[in-house]
């Protein structure tokens, strides 16, 4: 039967129905949190003396969104008491993750770095963690709440959301400091994730009795070997369906390649992420004002991640996604040779409005071919745990390296610096290579975006 295509009118509508809409504000929920534990906060630490090396280690506060796939499934079973009841599966936990994110953000606000370095790390490392568990329910919440061919519109809405979220907390949050100080930003910010706690009170939770009679449970013999014969406890059901099932899928469908596709998920944002700790240093250390950083790395990057995104999204329509995925890879790597050179220049606005508009726009293309790549590797199934993984992995390695980027800096230099993170790309973009050659000597279709 052939596909009815929409009208443009009336796929515009699409974003307008209730639960797409508040996927806006959800995803602004989502992202509020993440740069006020990494670049705001690395920011807030060198303006107030904090030693480069210290503040690398900081990085290594966002490996707990590395491995949020470790308590995922926990946060997919646990019924909370009393919550549960009142908000539902997901909206329970959803409000939990935010009120934690919330107190935590406070919390900081009125920390001194310079007196209580320790307790400002504790708390960072809470609310990391309280926003990591948003982020799994949140995607959780997305997947269920609609069918497929609303999915593309939901997913468009809180990307949205997100990038307008770490506007907020980046330059906002830069802005506030400026005008008034560090404790006032970090005050204001824990009173906007209101808009996360009320969009849950709101909205209503997917209907889990249609979500479980569509569903189509995982063949395996080790599955019904463990399961199929016995009496067996409701822990060890769980752990095997929904712990086991979503891993032992990937593998079966994959074979050995899987351990190739989890290596450059791992690696594909390697030099991106190590670099972006030592960003709002190396501006402050440059000679740029916090003002310059919000104006230029913060309000006019945010719109060149927009058109990169878009850009993005036009090249995987036209070429598919894998010879997109290696200009991607390609791209982000070489601009971190932008910032060598902006390094050896000095605080120059004009230079720095380049480095900002290349390496956003860059980053906006690999990022939104990524995620696209991503959910081609998916089975619709398990696609909230087996997209925890991805998106666990995909951040780990370079969360790990970044932890060791101001001992470099501070012994080599910012544009050394920057020298290795861009041959740090290296290996993503000859894996990205490697991986479209495998798929046309098999001559298997590219993975498309359904």
């Amino acid at each position: 039967m052939q596909e009815q295509k929409l009208t443009w009118g009336q796929a515009l509508r699409v974003y307008l129905k209730p639960r797409v809409l508040t996927m806006f504000f959800l995803g602004f929920s989502a992202g509020l949190p993440l740069l006020l534990v990494f670049s705001t906060l690395t920011a807030w630490l060198r303006d107030y003396g904090v030693s480069r090396t210290a503040i690398g280690f900081f990085a290594w506060v966002g490996i707990t969104f590395s491995i949020k796939v470790l308590w995922a499934p926990v946060i997919d079973y646990l019924r909370l008491p009393f919550m549960t009841r009142w908000l539902g599966k997901r909206r329970s936990w959803m409000l939990v993750s935010q009120l934690g994110v919330s107190l935590g953000l406070l919390g900081m606000a009125y920390l001194n770095p310079q007196l209580a370095l320790t307790q400002v790390a504790v708390l960072a490392v809470w609310v990391a963690f309280c926003s990591a568990s948003q982020d799994v329910v949140i995607d959780a919440y997305r997947i269920e709440a609609v069918d497929k061919d609303l999915q593309g519109a939901m997913a468009a809405n809180y990307v949205f959301g997100y990038r307008v979220a770490l506007l907020v907390a980046g330059a906002g949050a830069l802005y506030i400091a400026e005008l008034a100080n560090w404790s006032v930003s970090y005050a204001t910010m824990a009173g906007l994730m209101s808009v996360g706690v009320v969009t849950t009170l709101l909205v209503a939770e997917p209907d889990h009795a249609y979500i479980k009679d569509r569903a189509e449970p995982f063949q395996h013999e080790w599955v019904d070997r463990v399961l199929g014969s016995g009496e067996h406890s409701p822990m060890k059901e769980w752990f095997v369906r929904a712990v086991a099932c979503p891993f032992i899928e990937f593998f079966q469908r994959n074979g050995r390649f899987a351990l190739v596709l989890l290596l450059f998920i791992g690696i594909f944002r390697l030099s991106d992420i190590a670099m972006g700790v030592m960003a709002n240093p190396f501006y402050l250390d440059l000679g740029f004002s916090k003002t310059d950083i919000a104006e230029i790395g913060k309000v006019f990057g945010f719109f060149c991640t927009i058109i990169g995104s878009f850009l993005g999204g036009l090249l995987v329509v036209r070429y598919g996604i894998m010879r997109p995925l290696i200009l991607g890879a390609a791209m982000v790597a070489a601009t971190n040779l932008l910032f060598a050179h902006l390094a050896q220049v000095g605080p120059d606005r004009t230079w720095l409005a380049i480095v900002i508009s290349a390496d956003n726009i860059s980053g906006g293309i690999s990022n939104a071919v990524f995620i696209a790549y991503l959910s081609s590797l998916t089975n619709q199934a398990y696609t909230a745990t087996q997209y925890a993984l991805f998106s666990s992995l995909m951040t780990l390695p370079g969360k790990f390296i970044s932890g060791f980027s101001g001992i470099v800096v501070d012994a080599q230099g910012y544009a050394q610096f920057f020298i290795y993170v861009a041959i740090l790309g290296t290996p993503a973009v000859l894996l990205a290579i490697f991986l479209w050659w495998r798929e046309r000597r098999l001559g298997e279709p590219e993975p498309k975006v359904t």
